[in-house]
């Protein structure tokens, strides 16, 4: 967070912009300090700001507390529902110069690619009702209820279309359509609002053969709509085939406001990796490239957002290789984690 917060420092100093920060506990921070992993004041701040920039918060010192007050669950749950961030945006950018970390064939991903998951958040399995475990019959049974509204099965495919529009105009939707009756609705759904977009191609595919063609052939996708379940699970095979988790950001979007931009919260797509904390070697691209995503979708700072990821661009280019991406190939060097953040400010 420290290294992301000087790029966006560095973007104010360059453009003229005047960013104000509220720095709030939240997670394994805020439990530790204030017994709760969402205090008041950190969401009555968030409910003040424009954007929410998130840290990581999870490990394994608070993993022995109830489900519900873990940081996960106690925290970046809870903010979802309390904003309505329908649509998570995950960009799995394999760079060229390191497919190497691709565990995916090398002729597969050479060249790199650049493929963006938009997933529905807030509906499905995860959400639905009635969910319970409990025995019937003299035997415990476990129900989850998959519940798809077609008003929220068109929000997000408005999402997914207007990304489709920023990139390469192609759209693949997700769906299990030859067995679920939301797969059926979530199909004729998507078509129907794909009228609205022409100048979008429109494809489909049954979520198994999604996971296949994605490690088949991911340089043949741009932007892929699925629902929650879904999407959880694909959108971790794309973070794993383009080699590295700490280079991925996400971002959590609510209701559209009047000027276009979103409320979102932006966050690493990895984890806090508390095998490393403190020694200063983490990799900071996937937080910095969240203050990318956040000037973009929050800011409406389409420049601004496209100077910071080509300046991440720039520093990996130049060799800089923190610790999870590096291989010891001619002409790149280990960095520390504000190395790699003092190279991205610089490219700036």
């Amino acid at each position: 967070m420290a290294e992301a917060l000087k790029v966006l420092d560095r973007v104010s100093s360059k453009s003229g912009l005047q960013f104000e920060y509220s720095h709030e506990l939240v997670g394994g921070a805020a439990i530790d300090a204030k017994g709760k992993a969402l205090p008041e004041d950190t969401l009555r701040a968030c409910e003040g700001s424009d954007a929410i920039l998130f840290g990581s918060v999870g490990g394994p010192k608070w993993e022995k507390l109830p489900p519900n007050e873990q940081p996960e669950r106690g925290a970046l749950l809870p903010l979802r529902k309390h904003f309505g961030l329908f649509a998570n945006l995950r960009p799995a950018v394999c760079h060229p110069a390191l497919t190497h970390a691709s565990p995916v064939r090398a002729d597969i991903v050479e060249g790199g690619f650049d493929v963006l998951c938009v997933r529905e958040l807030t509906g499905g399995l995860y959400f639905g009702q009635p969910k319970f475990r409990k025995e019937i019959d003299g035997e415990m049974t476990a129900v989850d209820t998959m519940i798809y509204k077609e008003s929220e099965i068109e929000r997000i495919a408005h999402v997914a279309f207007k990304a489709a529009q920023l990139r390469g105009k192609n759209l693949t939707s997700i769906d299990k359509a030859n067995v679920l009756e939301n797969g059926l609705l979530w199909r004729a759904t998507v078509e129907k609002v794909a009228k609205g977009y022409p100048d979008v191609k429109l494809s489909h595919l049954y979520v198994d053969n999604a996971a296949m063609q994605l490690i088949k052939n991911p340089k043949g996708f741009d932007v892929v709509l699925a629902e929650n379940l879904f999407g959880d699970i694909l959108s971790d095979e794309m973070a794993m085939i383009a080699g590295s988790l700490g280079m991925l950001a996400s971002a959590s979007l609510g209701k559209q406001r009047d000027d276009g931009s979103y409320f979102g919260l932006f966050e690493p797509s990895g984890g806090t990796a508390p095998d490393i904390a403190g020694k200063g070697i983490a990799n900071p691209i996937a937080q910095i490239l969240s203050v990318a995503l956040m000037l973009r979708f929050s800011f409406g700072l389409e420049e601004e957002a496209a100077g910071i990821e080509a300046a991440v661009k720039k520093a990996i280019d130049s060799g800089s290789r923190t610790g999870d991406i590096f291989t010891g190939a001619s002409g790149t060097r280990r960095v520390t984690t504000a190395e790699m953040g003092a190279g991205i400010v610089e490219a700036l």
